[in-house]
């Protein structure tokens, strides 16, 4: 078991959050299903997480076959984590539980993370209103950079650059959640250059509109 606590029972729920119920365990699954990171990228994705602490729940979701470690080709070289298949598994659960979580009021000081704010996007994500939005935008939030793609009335997010994006979408992960989750006006967000758009400029704005 990769844990060193068990609930000691037959319930599959109870074998679960043995391996993924320790805490900041379930977050590092979010932060790894749009893509490997280094463990520094993972720090700064779960600042409240000490170091030792993080470090101890990757070896307990390495153990249990829920994330593995790589090195990244030359000139790279990098050494990061990511999700092995049955960590990638663990979307659906990550998805619903985010859309459970909607209902609890948020905590003072709470800040919007990059990932969790593109999850979002993925999960709220409404077909019927984005009919005629296929194509490929980059969201650049501060550094961070994600590709989303629209494509047969599927979203799809991934961590990276786009080569040549219908739109691009730049702004920081605390007022794109303002707009999209806490009830900020996306309008007043574009006027006051809170958030900035290029190229199809028509098309990334009504992408953001859908989820006002």
């Amino acid at each position: 078991m990769a844990t060193v606590r068990t609930y000691g029972e037959h319930c599959a729920v109870a074998r679960a959050l043995d391996v993924v119920g320790e805490r900041w365990a379930l977050l590092v699954v979010r932060e790894l299903l749009l893509g490997p990171k280094r463990f520094t990228d993972l720090r700064a994705g779960l600042p409240n997480a000490k170091p030792s602490v993080l470090s101890q729940r990757l070896r307990e979701l390495e153990a249990a076959g829920v994330v593995r470690r790589r090195t990244l080709a030359p000139p790279s070289g990098a050494r990061v984590y990511e999700l092995t298949d049955d960590g990638k598994d663990l979307e659906p659960t990550v998805i619903a539980l985010g859309h459970w979580g909607g209902r609890v009021p948020t905590r003072p000081g709470a800040v919007h993370g990059s990932d969790s704010i593109v999850l979002a996007l993925k999960s709220r994500f409404n077909p019927d209103a984005a009919r005629g939005l296929d194509g490929s935008y980059e969201l650049r939030l501060a550094t961070d950079r994600y590709r989303i793609e629209i494509s047969d009335g599927q979203l799809t997010a991934r961590r990276g650059e786009v080569e040549a994006p219908d739109a691009v979408i730049e702004t920081d992960a605390g007022t794109l959640g303002a707009v999209l989750l806490d009830g900020r006006q996306l309008d007043g967000a574009l006027d006051s250059g809170a958030i900035r758009l290029e190229g199809d400029r028509e098309r990334a704005a009504r992408f953001l509109a859908l989820y006002r």
